[in-house]
């Protein structure tokens, strides 16, 4: 396996992109689009394209397989941008396409979950990043890191571990209709013992 983290000077088409994950929090995806529409120049832009190139590892198949980034890569194909400049993580073009996905997992590389947590096979992944579903638990743990909640941790796809916690404590109804109220609780959770085993967790210390 090729590990060239080299950027491709040649930009990729985004509709091209094939994820690597089921879903995504929508809310994410929103305030990055926000952002991205508050570059009011197209330089500002540009630079800002070539600052946040997507992680990829290429496929058997010669397909780029987003490995982080899935809500920029969509907030900017929601923005109509057409294409992208992506890192080459690994060249696994020599693997067989039978083993591809488990090398994948291997790596943590992959996250095949639904929005309800509920873990799919690989070929239910969506082929193209227009496809993910919006997770408002992901949504919700990506806020409740930048509020403090927990700290930001090299864990492959720690927020989803986070978002996990948050569906079985929180229901979705909840956290649709009162964002700010579920965050409150989610807050109040993320310090607690019961999420000490994730990553990130800074609760309070111990007493003992």
């Amino acid at each position: 396996m090729a590990n060239t983290r080299e950027p491709l000077l040649q930009p990729i088409p985004i509709l091209s992109l094939r994820p690597t994950q089921m879903t995504v929090g929508m809310r994410e995806v929103k305030e990055k689009r926000k952002r991205w529409r508050e570059q009011k120049s197209k330089r500002k832009q540009a630079e800002s394209l070539g600052k946040h190139m997507i992680p990829v590892v290429l496929g058997p198949d010669h397909n780029h397989y987003v490995i982080d980034h899935h809500h920029l890569a969509r907030a900017l194909h929601d923005e109509g941008v057409k294409d992208i400049l992506v890192t080459v993580v690994a060249d696994l073009t020599m693997v067989d396409k039978d083993a591809f996905w488990g090398v994948l997992d291997n790596h943590r590389w992959v996250y095949p979950y639904d929005a309800r947590g509920v873990r799919h096979h690989f070929n239910d992944i969506p082929k193209s990043i227009a496809k993910l579903k919006d997770d408002p638990f992901r949504s919700l743990a990506g806020e409740l890191r930048r509020a403090g909640g927990y700290a930001k941790d090299i864990t492959p796809f720690s927020e989803f571990l986070w978002a996990d916690l948050l569906r079985r404590r929180l229901s979705r109804k909840d956290v649709e209709a009162d964002f700010e109220k579920a965050m409150e609780k989610a807050l109040d959770l993320a310090k607690s013992k019961d999420a000490i085993y994730l990553p990130g967790w800074c609760g309070p210390a111990s007493e003992d």
